[in-house]
């Protein structure tokens, strides 16, 4: 399950995290945009809820320099040993460039040099390098976690995608069909045995499909509109589909790029119907190829993410 869970605070989580326990969850993952920072709830819920796994999905390889991004993986892999799964990825322009003001360039030599150097710092050696995007001079991390984390590459296209099955441990996708699974679960796979593939898949349990299609075209055009998931659905092969959109949105015509998105390619990217059908959707994306689905509850059409919650639980 995504934490932190919409509408309730952070210190509101200690009980809900030991409700996921009671319902069969089995991880909690958390994400950084423009909420709570990834590592927060995280720390949160070592404390709070030690059965559960915990991921990140993912932090920005730009947003923090690298030392303090391997202090910050070193100290919560300390925190909750064996239990943490660290998640780099290049985020977007959006959050890197115009909130952050840190130029987004070479997003993939950055992404890379960050697994690289995070690999090699919890081992608790002391680093002096040259990245291709960055140079370390003698930084050693004072805490060296007992068991180091996966590390877990998000990924798009072919290229990152290769890069996460050869130099970390998986991938993390998100914004993709259970269809599409099948395209990108095989290219991980093909540069090493047991590497793991997290994704992040969008549920809304409500049976009023309109009124969740009608709210899901705004949380679809946002994410599809910026250009790495734009070349990414070009990429799967979505663009003829994806084009009207696309188009208005460029010209400035919000409602227009709305109108749009067909209600099949809704019904692709965010699932909904009852518990009953959502659960067979979310196993879907197990057999296409998925390890660990982890689920992002979206309050559509009046849907209450703590019920929603219990409707999903696997027990």
């Amino acid at each position: 399950m995504s934490i932190p869970l919409a509408g309730a605070r952070l210190w509101e989580h200690e009980e809900l995290l030991r409700e996921l326990v009671d319902l069969g969850y089995t991880d909690v993952w958390s994400s950084e945009a423009d909420g709570a920072d990834g590592f927060t709830p995280l720390a949160l819920a070592a404390a709070w809820a030690p059965e559960l796994r915990l991921g990140v999905a993912i932090i920005p390889a730009f947003t923090r320099g690298p030392a303090v991004l391997a202090q910050s993986a070193a100290a919560l892999a300390d925190a909750a040993p064996g239990r943490f799964v660290m998640g780099i990825g290049s985020s977007s322009n959006v959050i890197v460039e115009r909130w952050n003001g840190i130029p987004f360039e070479e997003p993939y030599k950055r992404t890379r040099d960050a697994v690289r150097f995070v690999k090699a710092a919890l081992t608790g050696e002391k680093i002096t390098e040259r990245y291709d995007t960055f140079e370390v001079n003698g930084f050693r991390c004072g805490v060296v976690p007992e068991q180091p984390p996966p590390i877990l590459v998000a990924a798009l296209r072919e290229g990152m995608l290769k890069m996460a099955g050869r130099e970390a441990d998986g991938a993390i996708i998100n914004w993709l069909s259970a269809e599409d699974v099948q395209k990108v679960a095989p290219i991980v796979h093909a540069q090493g045995d047991g590497k793991e593939i997290v994704a992040r898949i969008f549920v809304c349990p409500s049976e009023d499909a309109d009124k969740v299609r009608e709210q899901a075209r705004f949380a679809i055009a946002a994410y599809l509109n910026v250009p790495v998931y734009a070349a990414f659905h070009q990429w799967l092969g979505r663009g003829d589909r994806l084009r009207g959109m696309w188009d208005a949105w460029q010209a400035g015509d919000r409602k227009g790029a709305l109108a749009a998105i067909d209600d099949d390619v809704v019904d692709e990217l965010i699932i909904h119907g009852s518990p009953a059908e959502c659960r067979e959707h979310v196993q879907r994306y197990v057999d296409a190829g998925v390890d660990t689905p982890a689920l992002s509850i979206m309050g559509f059409a009046g849907v209450d993410p703590r019920q929603a919650i219990k409707d999903l639980a696997p027990v």
